[in-house]
């Protein structure tokens, strides 16, 4: 259950497949444009409501419940040994030296 005022990850869809312009790609016209905010809960939720919450910016929105105290899990990608050379090599003719 999430409380009111914790910090939250909600989902919603701006426009169905339908609703989407005849310009863009075709790639694109078959998908819903999506939107994912966080913000805090106006009132308690289970995960899966419709709810509204307020961003850090001062907007209401509304969607469904998702997550709640949301982590970040983007990354990198994969460690590229390559750019470890570049890096100290880069750092050499800045620096001085072989950079390591």
């Amino acid at each position: 259950m999430a409380k009111k005022g914790d910090w939250v990850l909600t989902h919603s869809i701006v426009l169905t497949p339908e609703q989407r312009a005849a310009q863009v790609p075709e790639d694109t016209h078959r998908v819903p444009l999506e939107m994912w905010i966080k913000g805090r809960l106006t009132e308690d939720a289970e995960i899966g409501d419709t709810v509204e919450i307020v961003t850090r910016t001062q907007r209401r929105v509304k969607g469904r419940l998702i997550e709640v105290n949301p982590r970040y899990t983007h990354d990198y990608g994969e460690f590229v040994p390559e750019l470890l050379e570049i890096g100290d090599t880069v750092r050499g003719i800045l620096f001085g030296g072989d950079g390591k």
